[in-house]
Parts: structure tokens; C-alpha cells; sequence
């Protein structure tokens, strides 16, 4: 039976789990953007299964012993990863190297640049949109894109 190209990818990626998208792209002989759409869904999925397993292991104590079996049967399907090590993965923050608002939209901000090559510039007018309306201050990260902008057409016009 032929592997789906989904199938290469999540293959490739379950064993070279810190493999940059470009990598696997390479390696499975899939586009790029193919990879993003198949990690976004990935990782959409993960999260899903994470959010059940913390919402089972919170409504454990609340019911009194064990869940429902319908709950039972759902959580049977989570990934090999420990109930523990998938909250811890999921639900910690890492301000530092994978800050929650730069990764909206399934694609990591830093990702999308790296992927598109655009340098300093256009590097930081993506990043500074793409979390002007989760950061808090969404006037400020607009300007800043546009500063970095003009800042990027005004050297192309020298």
C-alpha cells in the first residue's frame, strides 16, 4: 500500500522531532507548505488530546474515583506520552523559546520568516503583526511594523 505524503511526514517527523520544517520537506520530498499545513494539525490535535487529559485528570477528584467510561475510552486514544508529560509540554509557558503569541494560527511566527527568507526587516514587520493583537499593546506593534517597513522600502530606494 502507498504511504500518503501525511504519512511520510508525520513518520519522518516522529523520529527526528526537532527536524526544522525545510528538513522534512527535503527528506519526505513534500513542499514546504505542506509540512506546515500537516505540523499545524498535528499540533492542533496534540493540544486537543492534551486539553482532555488535563480536563479528565482535573474532573477525577470532582467525581470521586474514576471517570466515566465514555471519558476512559476517549483518553485511551492519547499518544504514548504520559498524561504528566503531555500537560507539561503543553500547558507550560516558555516565554523565551516558544512564546504562546508568536505561535497563533499553527505556524510558529519565527518559522513562517525562516521559511519566506525575509531578513531582518520584513522579519520584524511579520513578527510585530502577527502579534499585535495578542500581546497587549496593538497600536504599539503596528507601528513598529511599519517603522521596520518604511525602514525596508527606504533602503531598497537608495
Amino acid at each position: 500500500m502507498k504511504q500518503s505524503k501525511a504519512d511520510k511526514v508525520m513518520k519522518y517527523v516522529a523520529k527526528h522531532p526537532d527536524a526544522k520544517p525545510n528538513a522534512v520537506a527535503k527528506a519526505t520530498g513534500v513542499d514546504l507548505a505542506y509540512v506546515y499545513v500537516i505540523k499545524a494539525k498535528a499540533k492542533k490535535k496534540a493540544k486537543a488530546e492534551s486539553d482532555l487529559a488535563f480536563q479528565l485528570t482535573q474532573g477525577r477528584s470532582k467525581m470521586r474515583g474514576r471517570p466515566p467510561q465514555r471519558m476512559r475510552t476517549i483518553a485511551l486514544g492519547l499518544s504514548d506520552f504520559s498524561v504528566k508529560e503531555r500537560l507539561v509540554n503543553t500547558h507550560a509557558k516558555d516565554n523565551v523559546n516558544h512564546p504562546e503569541h508568536y505561535k497563533t494560527g499553527g505556524i510558529e511566527t519565527i518559522d513562517f520568516i525562516e521559511a519566506k527568507n525575509l531578513g531582518y526587516h520584513l522579519g520584524n514587520v511579520i513578527k510585530y503583526v502577527t502579534r499585535a493583537d495578542h500581546k497587549g499593546n496593538r497600536l504599539e506593534d503596528l507601528k513598529k511594523a511599519q517603522w521596520y517597513l518604511n525602514r525596508a522600502v527606504a533602503n531598497l530606494e537608495k
